[in-house]
């Protein structure tokens, strides 16, 4: 793209243009680009299951330029058009502006439409290697990216969804000259560790992490994002919540997002807010693809594939969402219209070299604090213990929950710990409960 923005620059240095008509240029071949872009993800799907029909047609159907009539390459020009230029002395031997842009244009999405497929773990991953099987998922994540689609990588929990994503990005940044702004949306409970992945395995990506109070995001905006000498960008839901504004700002190129059945809901915040971003790419990481019903997997498909699930309703027709589940024919029918953008695998199944687990299990008897706590619940609701047949469920249920607290650590009473006892030492957190002293 560099080398075609400089060739369309040097071209116009040598030919006088209009500000207004270098705009209108731009924008009719932005407008080519996208619909040329849109035609090959259509046909990259219809390629895969004919059930695409059923969601592509109709839209093609209902306007005029859709996709799927579109042709690619020049327009041909009328013969009467054509006699014209020519009388006009503007059809000679020498190729016109629209030509020579266009067979740019052409030239570089055959050097872009050129696929890596890796045979073993690329070179630009440090801390490690990655398994065959995460080989074979960042070969497929390539695919989609080629192909102008987006996805959804569902692993099984332990598989390595982190590291598959993180060697993606390596891949553009390395074999596409594409660094990024990328923008990576995890729980803000995984904010450190993946930022600590990032190191590990590429760290020529140079990551940045967005979090904390006002005052700190406002710093880190203004000497850190806002310079842009970074490549990908990690922060929480409800920082992108909060600073939606400024990321608004940005043109991002992959937006990923981790546990991705937080906007199965695409009604709610953070789901419009993310939908409201300018993306090229967009990745869903998720070990539960589906949890609840088939409505919430058409919000995680509409999220990729807007153009394609556009409509609720014909999802939940098509499918029967309220029966699907118990017809294998609907079944086998939705697993077709997956089997394009979503991969999963279970450790069963690519894991097989690994060990069976072991469990050790170590009985260990109550510290003097928990048998004093102990005794004091048993001996509180005594009475409820002795009833026999009579006793409420629910009283004894919290019995029970108080019981496992104890077990826990006593401290999770109120005023149990008693710090200001002249002979308490921090230590006592330990000796209190044996089971933290043996861990």
């Amino acid at each position: 793209m560099l080398l075609l923005s400089l060739s369309f620059v040097y071209r116009r240095l040598k030919h006088p243009f209009t500000t207004a008509g270098l705009s209108n240029r731009w924008s009719c071949q932005s407008f080519l680009i996208e619909k040329a872009d849109r035609a090959k993800r259509f046909e990259f799907l219809l390629k895969q299951t004919e059930l695409f029909a059923h969601f592509i047609q109709p839209a093609a159907q209902k306007s005029p330029t859709s996709p799927l009539k579109v042709k690619l390459g020049r327009p041909r020009m009328k013969k009467d058009e054509k006699q014209s230029l020519i009388s006009a002395g503007e059809y000679r031997h020498r190729r016109t502006e629209q030509e020579e842009d266009e067979e740019l244009l052409s030239e570089s999405r055959k050097t872009s439409n050129v696929c890596i497929r890796f045979e073993e773990s690329p070179s630009y991953v440090k801390g490690g290697t990655l398994r065959d099987y995460q080989v074979r998922g960042l070969n497929w994540m390539i695919s989609l990216y080629e192909n102008g689609v987006n996805g959804i990588l569902a692993d099984e929990m332990g598989l390595g969804k982190t590291l598959q994503t993180i060697a993606l990005l390596g891949y553009l940044k390395h074999y596409r000259n594409i660094p990024g702004p990328h923008m990576v949306l995890v729980p803000k409970s995984t904010l450190h560790n993946w930022m600590n992945e990032f190191k590990r395995w590429v760290p020529s990506l140079r990551a940045v992490c967005l979090i904390g109070d006002k005052d700190a995001r406002a710093a880190f905006i203004r000497d850190v994002m806002m310079p842009g000498e970074w490549d990908v960008c990690v922060t929480s839901y409800e920082m992108v919540i909060k600073e939606k504004s400024v990321f608004k700002k940005f043109n991002w190129r992959y937006l990923v997002i981790d546990e991705a059945h937080r906007i199965k809901n695409e009604k709610s915040k953070l789901s419009e807010i993310v939908r409201e971003f300018k993306t090229t790419n967009r990745l869903l990481l998720t070990g539960t693809p589906l949890q609840n019903n088939l409505h919430e997997l058409w919000a995680l498909l509409n999220f990729l594939l807007p153009d394609v699930f556009n409509s609720a309703d014909d999802f939940d027709s098509w499918f029967d969402t309220k029966n699907c589940l118990g017809d294998q024919k609907l079944v086998e029918r939705l697993h077709a219209v997956l089997k394009p953008f979503l991969l999963r695998r279970i450790k069963g199944e690519v894991e097989k070299s690994l060990p069976p687990k072991k469990e050790v299990k170590i009985y260990l008897g109550l510290s003097k604090m928990q048998r004093e706590w102990y005794t004091r619940i048993l001996m509180k609701d005594i009475d409820i213990l002795n009833s026999a047949g009579k006793m409420d469920k629910m009283r004894l249920l919290n019995i029970l929950m108080q019981l496992r607290k104890c077990c826990n650590h006593p401290y999770l009473f109120d005023g149990a710990e008693n710090v200001k006892k002249l002979n308490w030492k921090p230590t006592n957190i330990l000796e209190t409960c044996l089971k933290d002293l043996i861990l």
